[in-house]
């Protein structure tokens, strides 16, 4: 079960790298088959046997349409510490959240995550609210051996929520406006006072969020969504 290097990581961390079961997929998102969250993250097992797995990416906008964002806990296996946007997880191989249909295993697994990691409670986040806008592939490496190759749901949500982070997941939250965040870009790309971006997060706002953004605060995000295509980001 791992080897002597995974000696320090985190008991909650360590549960979830061996318990959670990803759902493999090729790069057209057809389910391949199942592989534990551990192997998908082992930057070698992405190399060799190129495991692809399915993840989502919440971004949600409270009534003022700021964004919420969170940096991930310090024990986080990957990418500790980074800041990103509101929840990122996988959608695990269970009847629940293998449902293609309009993206529903996703928001089913975005909907169990936000609670998991933020506290959000179910009510506050309703699966018929989330709005899956599109789809991402694309490959980080987070340090010499762990790492992400992900094809990852984009989910939209604007909902005013009770937030009570989980200290296992997360190390900070904050609500950010447009120049707020465009202040936090400057800041990491200036490598100011440590802080860091996600790669998926800093994908999404390169190419998507801030013309997104202007959907979200006209409320016609629907208009802007494109499930059909898969973007294959670097």
């Amino acid at each position: 079960m791992g080897d002597a290097a995974d000696a320090g990581m985190d008991a909650v961390q360590r549960r979830l790298m061996f318990d959670d079961e990803c759902i493999l997929v090729d790069e057209n998102d057809n389910v391949v088959g199942h592989e534990s969250k551990y192997n998908c993250h082992l930057m070698e097992k992405i190399e060799s046997e190129n495991l692809l797995h399915r993840a989502f990416s919440v971004f949600l906008f409270n009534s003022k349409y700021e964004l919420l964002l969170q940096q991930r806990s310090a024990t986080k296996v990957t990418f500790p510490l980074v800041w990103t946007n509101t929840c990122c997880s996988h959608p695990l191989y269970r009847e629940s959240e293998l449902i293609a249909e309009n993206a529903l295993g996703a928001r089913n697994a975005a909907q169990r995550k936000l609670l998991d990691e933020l506290g959000i409670p179910a009510e506050d986040v309703p699966v018929d609210e989330f709005i899956p806008l599109g789809r991402i592939l694309y490959k980080a490496p987070s340090d010499g051996k762990w790492g992400e190759h992900e094809l990852d749901y984009l989910l939209f949500i604007v909902r005013d929520v009770k937030v009570n982070p989980n200290p296992d997941e997360v190390a900070d939250i904050k609500y950010v406006n447009r120049e707020q965040l465009k202040e936090l870009l400057r800041k990491a790309d200036a490598g100011e006072g440590g802080l860091k971006l996600s790669p998926w997060f800093r994908l999404v706002v390169d190419n998507f969020l801030f013309k997104w953004w202007d959907h979200v605060e006209k409320g016609t995000l629907k208009e802007a969504a494109d499930m059909k295509t898969i973007h294959k980001l670097t």
